[in-house]
């Protein structure tokens, strides 16, 4: 369904509505990671929000709230094969329909961080900053950011010298410096440019 639907229809009258939003897309390492979530009206939780704009304390407070009042909520992730061989939009529209298939509750209607939506059965639209907008979008966002940087964060133990502690995987100085001195690891990807130069480079000086 595309994103005019609610021309039809009135939100009011859905009772399971899902929010979807991923995390990941514009890093050079990790995986891009989806969340939806479907909250109880009867046990409103305060605070939602972009989970970018939350301190991360805040952000872990809320994903345990989240967890424990939502009526479903669910994560699905694509990792840098995936990325590197459908390319990172179609994986992260795939993730995010593993997500809402993974819910335990089905929704009759999914509301989605952005302006693309996937192909799917559910009526649904697509909401540019719809994570700062509606709560259940709010909410899966912060179930997809506590979810991929607790990963990345168990990769900087792996691989140190890349300071995914803090950069959880984005390009910044330290990253890409790290990647000019001692490659790339298997879980960065591949057809990012950032990473292709540096491949690129290995190649021609291995030759």
């Amino acid at each position: 369904m595309q994103n005019s639907c609610l021309d039809l229809f009135s939100i009011d009258q859905f009772t399971h509505v899902a929010g979807v939003d991923e995390v990941g897309r514009g890093c050079l390492a990790g995986p891009v990671v989806a969340a939806a979530v479907i909250l109880d009206p009867a046990n409103p939780i305060e605070g939602l929000r972009d989970s970018k704009k939350l301190a991360p304390h805040r952000r872990e407070e809320l994903a345990e709230e989240i967890k424990a009042k939502a009526l479903a909520w669910s994560v699905a992730e694509m990792g840098p094969e995936v990325i590197d061989e459908i390319n990172i939009l179609q994986a992260t529209l795939r993730a995010m329909k593993l997500a809402v298939e993974r819910l335990s509750v089905e929704p009759d209607f999914v509301r989605v961080d952005g302006n693309k939506l996937p192909r799917w059965k559910w009526l649904s639209e697509a909401i540019v900053k719809g994570d700062d907008l509606v709560p259940e979008i709010s909410a899966a966002s912060i179930i997809a950011k506590t979810t991929r940087d607790a990963y990345m964060i168990k990769m900087a133990e792996r691989y140190p010298q890349y300071g995914f502690e803090h950069n959880v995987g984005y390009g910044t100085e330290v990253h890409i410096e790290a990647l000019h001195r001692f490659g790339p690891t298997p879980i960065h990807r591949k057809t990012f440019a950032p990473v292709t130069e540096v491949i690129d480079a290995l190649s021609n000086h291995s030759k």
